[in-house]
């Protein structure tokens, strides 16, 4: 194979994972997503959004945990199969490497063609888009949203 067929491939898709909410399932690039743990109660402050659930406790740091379901409207508690998926952060805070948040599930890996069709279903607040997969509709997360809100509410 050529390089140019190589470069050409790598850049027609990239993998995803396909992250479960109670609601909705979020399609995040895969580098977005530092670890997943398993739930664990957080450290919760007093007076403060009820899309933010608290601090918890990760390789010697404390991460915000955010519900996005929350944060885009909705409402929901930790479930059965809750996990955290501690993200990487990408809105170039200094004081913000990772942020948490809860999911409903264990995410799967997913490859995202550059053909993946759009969908046109109304947008929650923190959503950037949505795409079919298969019968499936996925929502792509605004994340850089998610650490503003957190900025905004004086929690980092």
């Amino acid at each position: 194979m050529s390089q140019a067929v190589a470069t050409q491939n790598s850049a027609a898709s990239l993998t995803g994972l396909l992250v479960p909410l109670a609601d909705r399932t979020l399609l995040l690039p895969n580098v977005a997503v530092a670890e997943l743990i398993a739930y664990r109660a957080p450290q919760v402050d007093e007076g403060m959004p009820d899309w933010y659930l608290g601090q918890i406790a990760w390789r010697d740091l404390r991460l915000p945990l955010l519900s996005f379901e929350a944060a885009s409207g909705a409402q929901v508690e930790p479930g059965s199969r809750a996990r955290v998926a501690v993200l990487n952060a990408l809105g170039g805070r200094p004081k913000v490497k990772f942020i948490a948040l809860l999911v409903q599930g264990i995410p799967r890996s997913f490859k995202v063609e550059s053909d993946l069709p759009a969908a046109d279903v109304a947008l929650a607040p923190l959503e950037l888009g949505a795409a079919r997969i298969g019968e499936d509709v996925v929502r792509i997360p605004d994340l850089i949203g998610l650490e503003q809100l957190l900025e905004d509410a004086g929690i980092i």
